[in-house]
């Protein structure tokens, strides 16, 4: 049996049409090209920092499309909650660091968060934190620490990837007490 091919260059348009046409392809691999970019661009100015750091990114992106054992790419949400945990990894050893008066470990650890807070949505301050958590308190009628769970947990989902859990813990108990 004959098999007939296209012509490579209709092959090429057809691909291209499909590559335009799937915007879900181009945001799931959105973190995973900006760091490789950023990856080129911080080998050719050599700085190790910030390649450790993007290095860091990649292999945790990987190890988590990996776990899920499909290969599929991670959710948006899912990729910013994997930055989030290395950027918590890295301040929680930098101030294990400066408790121990070894300010040499501390200063490449926390220049490392400022390489992947890069990749993180831009942070709300606590004003903004405050507001919605007081519109949450408001819609949930939560009068005490006792519904702290349940007002935590639904500003966590607002402000996902927005704000750090212990900054938005701090604001509701101050808020609930």
């Amino acid at each position: 049996m004959r098999v007939h091919h296209l012509n490579p260059k209709i092959n090429f348009i057809f691909g291209f049409i499909f590559y335009l046409r799937s915007p879900k392809i181009d945001k799931i691999m959105a973190l995973q090209q900006q760091v490789m970019e950023q990856m080129k661009v911080a080998m050719k100015a050599k700085d190790k920092v910030a390649l450790e750091s993007l290095r860091a990114i990649k292999s945790a992106l990987l190890l988590a499309q990996t776990e899920s054992g499909s290969g599929a790419a991670m959710s948006e949400e899912a990729e910013i909650q994997l930055v989030q945990k290395l950027v918590k990894q890295r301040k929680d050893s930098a101030s294990i660091f400066i408790a121990q008066g070894r300010n040499d470990l501390a200063e490449p650890e926390l220049a490392q968060v400022a390489v992947i807070e890069q990749f993180l949505p831009e942070q709300l301050g606590e004003a903004e934190i405050a507001k919605v958590v007081e519109e949450t308190i408001a819609a949930t009628g939560a009068s005490g620490m006792k519904d702290m769970g349940k007002v935590m947990g639904m500003v966590s989902k607002k402000l996902a990837g927005q704000a750090d859990g212990k900054t938005i813990s701090t604001i509701v108990k101050s808020k609930l007490t």
